[in-house]
């Protein structure tokens, strides 16, 4: 190495250690620099609100449609007040529900026994429930009313409501209705039976053995199904005055039951292929997600 270039390495050097060690008269020392990434920052691999929207969201509103639901229907049975058909009457299927007295003691009112059981089935807080039982007394008076109704491709619907305002609600139910292809009509009821049902747990219980249960415990038939969860369910069918001695005998031959109820079943299914399925499932979905409506029953079958 030559002198000239030993000479202005040295300079060097000692330049950089002046200027880092021994600043010119004023200056203020700087703190120490950090290092700043230029690069956007990498993504956690998942996006949290867009859970909550898409999740959360859904399921929580579809909780508390439910809460507010069975909040009605405990009301109603508290107050033993009688179910109205579309047009103000009694209808056939209803006038032993007229004549109950009602009340809050589960031990004498079957049907607010039924509703604190199915609460339970599907998990409610039991301070709702009581809640929603202290309550009734003060709440505004309601009416259950069952619209009969048609749907895209012929087939017939049930709407049971719960409301305290029937021209809302049937104004609202009729232009749910039209606007999903569907039409308010007479005749709906003859093609449903009702009957007591008992829900049991399918507990990898086949379609065989259900069959050989029902035949044992006295029911009429059975139905597998799917519950809000898409959980598998069996559904024992008998007549409305047999449903304790069904499920009784079901507890017996070692099956979980669930809960106990009423409902419309089918007498005439009516087939129906893949788009008007679709276009029911709109129809369904959209009654359902009206708070008045309780429930919504239906003959839609799969054409093979």
């Amino acid at each position: 190495m030559s002198t000239g270039a030993a000479l202005r390495a040295f300079l060097s050097g000692c330049t950089r250690k002046l200027t880092r060690e021994v600043p010119w008269p004023g200056a203020r020392r700087l703190p120490p620099f950090r290092a700043l990434h230029a690069c956007p920052p990498l993504c956690a691999g998942h996006n949290k609100w867009s859970k909550v929207k898409d999740i959360k969201i859904p399921k929580d509103a579809a909780r508390a449609r439910l809460i507010a639901k069975y909040t009605m229907l405990i009301r109603v049975a508290v107050k033993g007040e009688p179910r109205l058909s579309r047009e103000g009457e009694l209808h056939p299927f209803s006038q032993i529900s007229a004549q109950r007295k009602g009340g809050s003691n589960p031990e004498f009112n079957i049907t607010l026994a039924q509703l604190i059981e199915q609460c339970r089935n599907k998990n409610l807080p039991k301070s709702t429930i009581e809640a929603a039982i202290k309550g009734a007394e003060k709440s505004k008076a309601a009416a259950q009313c069952l619209y009969e109704a048609r749907g895209p491709g012929g087939c017939w619907l049930l709407i049971e409501v719960l409301t305290d305002n029937n021209t809302r609600s049937h104004n609202e139910i009729k232009h749910i209705l039209t606007k999903n292809g569907g039409v308010l009509c007479d005749g709906a009821r003859h093609n449903f039976d009702r009957k007591g049902v008992v829900v049991a747990d399918r507990d990898g219980i086949s379609t065989e053995r259900a069959l050989e249960l029902a035949i044992e415990s006295g029911a009429e038939d059975v139905q597998e199904t799917e519950d809000e969860e898409a959980k598998p369910i069996l559904q024992f069918i008998c007549d409305m005055s047999s449903m304790k001695v069904v499920r009784t005998a079901l507890e017996a031959l070692g099956v979980h039951t669930l809960s106990t109820g009423m409902e419309y079943i089918s007498n005439s299914p009516t087939p129906l292929p893949q788009p008007q399925l679709e276009a029911n499932a709109v129809l369904l979905e959209a009654l359902n997600d009206y708070p008045d409506v309780v429930r919504v029953w239906d003959n839609i079958q799969a054409l093979e």
